[in-house]
Formats: structure tokens, sequence, C-alpha cells
């Protein structure tokens, strides 16, 4: 039975008994109790056993699931002629910019998605590709990875990230169809976002604080089917999970429905995505009660099925019992079942071949929307891209916090990118993002670029995730740095997924003062610079700022986390743009010939004090000092050895100033100043006097340096005369 109830009275927890209580013993009897056709079921049976045998060959892997879920993705793979959800999906062009998008947020059961792109025809998942399951170099990896596999959208696996990264893309869809449609083309971008998820996926808090927002801004093209099977790796999820999800769903302003059985029979599951496709102004959540392990005499509904192979004789037990299987057969598709697959697979390409049609027409009509809506979709930059970025002007423009030096970039560049969308997580004043001029996204104003998150960190970091991923967009967020630590599992997926998101953290350091070390982040730095393709700039005036955003818009593939300081900072003379794009240039040459006797270098707010330190040194010691400002690790990393060399030159003693963790400093300097336990509440100024960071104690600390190697014989250890080794085989 399909229901929805709107009543909010609190009720008793009745569940329909499971579809594991009513297991057929034979082919014969499955095909007596099925509400269907018999080619439906052996469809689904297919599907089966055939991510079953994908488990077992590579003896590794989660076959429950996708034998609890087959028939909900049958239904999603099918065509609305066929009786199916009618979702518009093409083979031919995976890329298609008006797909319905699929997310498979309980990613470990990527079997399952694997089936229905070979199925469907998507050349990444040929047979060949499902026998190589959980191998190295497939295009079926352990769990879903975009950048491996056509025809998946985003990296699910961390369990409520997938429908997380689903309200993204649906408030993508949502906004393009606003501000691209038109009165004779209501439909250009008119996309749904469909989601299976489990238990665990809405057990995670970050499903929650998406889901929140999601039913607040009435996402009405955002469809969860909801795989309700009662069982986790521990056990049953009474152990730690008997909440009343439904009402909780409801709560959250969302349509929520409920299927008692899809294992004999989808009518009722039709008419559940037939009510939640007429539903406009709320997403739909269709609780489905499944069975892990469907068919297997031993396993189903249980945990036993979840992670792990289900043997042999078991695979060929579950085969004698699912209609339409041969127990004597592994990875067999018979030919009516492949014929229906194709038949659908042809539905989705006549779709996109009207709407590219449509497109056509579309261009004629409105040259510069189509124009820019490709270009938004190719990921090319708008013509003179950067041009507006200020330029700082040392003894003319006045002294600022890096956070207004940051607020002054994103609007110069906002005009030229309408693709520039997003907002923070409640802090838009002290973070400094708003866009001027632009209104909300709300559920009445879906054409506004300001996306209000709540506070909501790490949904905020995966919704943009799935905006970056439904295409056209160059979503940002924002909140202080300490509290990138809620955001960290979304974030490390926008690295991963290669999603270049736009990062704003501003309170960059003890530097935020009096909210004291609970705010003030540590060790933050050291953690997003260990992370792999991320690139985090701390800019140290308002001409490194304008690099921060270069480098952030001009990577689609590399996430950019920009940094900014609460308090103010000194100008610095020799700065410039060109110079920070290069990730560390020397804004201070040390006086004479020959090479320096020692080097500062720093980031953000403690450059100037290193610049007033270097300038004491040279009138009180003589000591011929530069001054490194280094505000993204990555991007220097990236230049020649000659130009890093000339910068650092390894040989010279070094002395990093960061108001950040040491760790990473190594690799760059011969000793740190730095923080090595957590900060304190007091005014900025006092802080960094305190641990170590005003002018003053870097010169000593640099003398002393310097001291130390001329005591020591005078040869300092050249950072640069190491071996770098490549270790990944191709």
């Amino acid at each position: 039975m399909v229901y929805q109830v709107k009543s909010k009275a609190p009720q008793q927890k009745k569940m329909a008994e499971p579809p594991s209580k009513r297991v057929h013993t034979d082919q014969s009897a499955q095909l007596a109790a099925y509400k269907g056709s018999p080619l439906e079921l052996k469809c689904i049976n297919t599907v089966r056993v055939l991510a079953a045998d994908m488990v077992q060959k590579a003896n590794s892997g989660h076959p429950g699931a996708p034998m609890g879920c087959a028939p909900m993705a049958h239904l999603l793979w099918s065509s609305a002629a066929a009786g199916g959800a009618g979702r518009n999906h093409s083979a031919a062009s995976p890329g298609w910019w008006n797909r319905d998008r699929f997310v498979l947020s309980n990613g470990h059961a990527c079997a399952l998605q694997y089936v229905m792109l070979h199925l469907s025809g998507y050349e990444d998942c040929s047979m060949e590709q499902l026998k190589n399951f959980r191998q190295v170099g497939s295009a079926t990896p352990g769990h879903p990875e975009n950048f491996c596999t056509k025809g998946v959208e985003v990296c699910t696996g961390p369990l409520g990230q997938g429908i997380s990264n689903a309200v993204g893309m649906s408030i993508a869809a949502k906004h393009l169809g606003a501000t691209y449609n038109t009165p004779d083309f209501p439909s250009i971008i008119d996309s749904k976002t469909y989601v299976i998820c489990g238990d665990g996926c809405l057990q995670e808090g970050i499903s929650g604080e998406a889901c929140s927002l999601a039913g607040h801004l009435g996402l009405g093209d955002l469809i969860v089917l909801y795989d309700d099977n009662h069982i986790t790796i521990d056990g049953d999820t009474d152990l730690a999970f008997t909440e009343d999800v439904k009402m909780r769903y409801e709560a959250y302003g969302w349509q929520v429905l409920t299927v008692d059985d899809v294992a004999n029979g989808l009518d009722d599951l039709r008419a559940a995505i037939d009510e939640a496709k007429k539903t406009a102004d709320k997403p739909t959540l269709i609780k489905i009660r499944t069975a892990i392990g469907f068919g297997s005499p031993n396993k189903e509904g249980k945990a036993s099925s979840h992670g792990a192979p289900l043997g042999p004789s078991e695979i060929e037990a579950v085969k004698s019992r699912l209609y339409g299987q041969d127990p004597a057969k592994s990875f067999f598709i018979d030919e009516d079942v492949a014929a229906y697959y194709k038949a659908q697979a042809e539905e989705g390409e006549k779709a996109r071949a009207v709407w590219e049609a449509n497109f056509a027409k579309y261009k004629e009509a409105h040259p510069k929307k189509a124009a820019e809506l490709e270009r938004r979709f190719n990921n090319e930059l708008p013509a003179g891209a950067y041009d507006d970025l200020p330029t700082f002007v040392c003894g003319k423009d006045k002294e600022n916090a890096t956070r207004k030096f940051s607020e002054a970039c994103i609007n110069a560049v906002a005009p030229k990118f309408p693709e520039l969308m997003g907002g923070s997580a409640d802090l838009t004043g002290s973070n400094c993002c708003a866009l001027k001029g632009e209104g909300d996204f709300q559920k009445s104003t879906p054409a506004g670029r300001m996306v209000r998150f709540g506070v909501r960190e790490h949904a905020m970091a995966a919704i943009c995730n799935g905006m970056f991923a439904y295409g056209a967009m160059r979503p940002f967020c924002a909140t202080f740095l300490q509290f990138a630590g809620y955001a960290l599992g979304a974030m490390r997926c926008s690295a991963l997924s290669k999603f270049g998101v736009i990062y704003i953290m501003t309170h960059d350091s003890i530097g935020l003062g009096e909210d004291g070390p609970t705010h003030q982040p540590v060790e933050m730095l050291e953690s997003l610079r260990a992370m792999p393709n991320m690139n985090v700039v701390r800019a140290a005036d308002a001409n490194e700022m304008a690099a921060a955003y270069q480098i952030a818009l001009s990577s689609p593939n590399t996430p950019t986390v920009i940094c900014c300081t609460r308090g103010k900072v000194a100008a610095l003379e020799h700065s410039s743009r060109e110079k920070a794009m290069k990730g560390a240039y020397t804004v201070i040459q040390e006086e004479g010939e020959g090479a320096p006797d020692l080097v500062l270098l720093a980031t953000g707010s403690e450059v100037w004090r290193c610049v007033d330190a270097a300038k004491a040194l040279q009138s009180n010691h003589s000591l011929r000092t530069r001054v490194v400002s280094m505000p993204c690790q990555e991007a220097f990393l990236a230049q020649d050895e000659e130009y890093r060399r000339n910068v650092l030159p390894g040989n010279v003693p070094t002395l990093s100033v960061e108001a950040s963790s040491e760790h990473g400093w190594h690799r760059f300097s011969h000793a740190q100043i730095s923080m090595t336990r957590f900060g304190m509440s007091g005014p900025l100024e006092e802080l960094f006097v305190k641990f170590g960071f005003d002018a003053e104690n870097v010169a000593s600390k640099g003398k002393q340096l310097v001291d130390f190697y001329k005591n020591m014989g005078g040869a300092v250890p050249d950072l640069n005369a190491r071996p770098t080794f490549v270790n990944i085989k191709p």
C-alpha cells in the first residue's frame, strides 16, 4: 500500500511484515506470487544475481543492498511508457546537460549501479568491467567515483554525502531553470534528481542538515527512494535507530510516501514515484520496505549479506529460487532482458534528441542566453574574467582585514561569473561574502544567487559539491576556518571528485582574538594542505587576495580554500597579483650583493610583521634579510626548480613564521615560529605578542638562527638537496 500521513500526531511504529518472511522456495512459486509481468520479474532477478556474481568474483563487496534495491533500480532505469520512472539519461552522451541525475547515496551498493549502467549501454561498464569489479585500474571501483565511471555523478560511500550532494544538484537545476528557461522555452533546464539511500545515510548528521534545508527550499524535483531494510553492519537497526523517519522528514517539510513491499510487485512504488513527480512544491522521500540479500536462503534479511560475498553455494541457491535464473551460469543476461533494457535506453536517447532539437531553436531565439549556458557547462572563463580584480597601491589604499579584500574580490568577479553562487553558514557579515545586488535563492526566488545555508557547515560543503557536479556552477561557501573541521568530510570529497568548489574561510588564526581557542584554528591549515588536490591560499594583502581568486577560478578541477584574517594587515610595498600567482615570491629583497644572511618566510597576517623584523635585523645587526611571502604552497611547488631555488635558496638560514601548526614547514625552513598548543582568549595584538609572532620576537629568533649555524661552523643544511621519487607505477 502507498499512503501519505498528513497528521503530525505521534504514531506507534508498526512496520509491515518484511518480504523476508514471505520468501519463496522455488522459481515457480516466486512467479506465481508476483503481481507483474514475468519479464519484469526476470529483469529484476537478473540485476540481483549479476550484482551477487560481481561481488563473488571480486571476493569483496556488498551484495545485500543491490539484491534488495533491484526493484527500485529497475523502475528508475525504465521509461514511462514501460511503467517506469521515465528518468531521462543517455549512454551515448552521459554529460547531457538536462539529464535526470541519479545518486546512489549508499555507495557500497555500487554493483547495482554498475549493472544498470551496463544494461543501459554505458561503455565504461562493459561485461568485462563488471567482471573486473574492485580491481586496480577498472572502471568499476569499490565505491562510485565520478572521475572513473561515466554515468556516475558523484563520489559516494561516506554515508550521507550522496543525498546531500543531491540537494545541491536540485538547487542547481532549479536556479538554472529560473535563469535560462523562457516562456517560449520552459524546459531547457528542468531535470529531476533521483536518489537511492539507506538507513546509514539517514543516520548521518549531514543528511539531516541537507534535507532540512531542502524542505525549507521546497525542492520539488528531488525524489529520494529510501531502502528501509532495517539492517546495518552491527545488526538490526533497532540497536541504535528507532526514530520515526517518516515524521522527521515530514517535519523537515518533505512529502513522505510509504511502500510496504517491492518484492512481490511494483504497482505501489510506481504510484509513489508518479505522485512524487507531480509534487512541485516539496521534495519527496519514498520509504520502501525491502529485504537485504533478497533471495538468499541463509542470508536474506541478515547483516551477513551486507559486506561479504554470499559464497558459491549460496549464489547457486539464490539462482535456483529466483525466477528466470540459471544456477549453472554466471554473468548471464538472457536475450529478452537485454532487449528490454536496450529499449529503455533508446527511450532516453530519443528524449535527448528531442531536447537537442529544442535547444537548437533556443539558440536561434535566445543566442546570448544559449552562448552563456554553453560557456558555463564547458567550464570556460568569461571574456576579461580577471580584469576587474582590484590592485592595491601601497601608500594610497588604506589597510584592512583580508576578509574585506576577499569581499572586494568576489564582488569584482561576480558580474562576469554568473555561475558564482553560494553563501555562508549563517556568518555572511563576518565572512564578508555577500554578492552585492544579488537576491537570495529561496523557494519563491530561485533565480537568486545567495544561498542561506544556515548553521550547517558539513551539509553546506556537500551541497556545493552537488551544485558543481550538476554543471554550469562555481559554488562558494563560507564559515570560520576552525569550522572547516565540521565540513572536512565533504571538503575531502571535493578534492577527490575534482570539484572546483571555492571555500572562503575567515578568522584564520589566533588573530581572531577574544573568541578564544574554541574558535582559533591551529591545526586546520596543515590538515587542509595535507589533502591531495586542494589549493590553500592565505593572502597577506589585497594583491595576494586577487591572486587567490584568480587561482580559484582558474582551477575548475581543484577546490580552493581562501583563508582570511579578521584583523587588519599592513600594506606590502612590493606585492603583486602576478608574483603571488606563483605561490611564493620575494616581497622584500635583501640589501647588497650575494646570498642573504637570513630568509624570513611567512603567510597572511604574519608577512608584514616579518617585514618589520627584517628592517630591524638590517639596521640593528647588519643582517641582510630576505622576506618571502608564501600565500599558496601548492602553487609554489608547481613551479620549476630554478624558480623555487631562486626564491628559497635552501642553504641560507630560513625561519618560517605562521600563526598555525609547525607541521609541514620543515621542508621549507630550518626553524619555525608557530603554534605548538591551542590559543587563548584576548585582544589579537596581545595574543600575537604572547605567542611570539611580533616583529621583535621574529627578529630575535632570526638572529639566533643565524648565530646557531655560525656556531656550528657555518654549514647550513640545504633543504633543496633531497631526491624526489615518483612511486606510482603507470
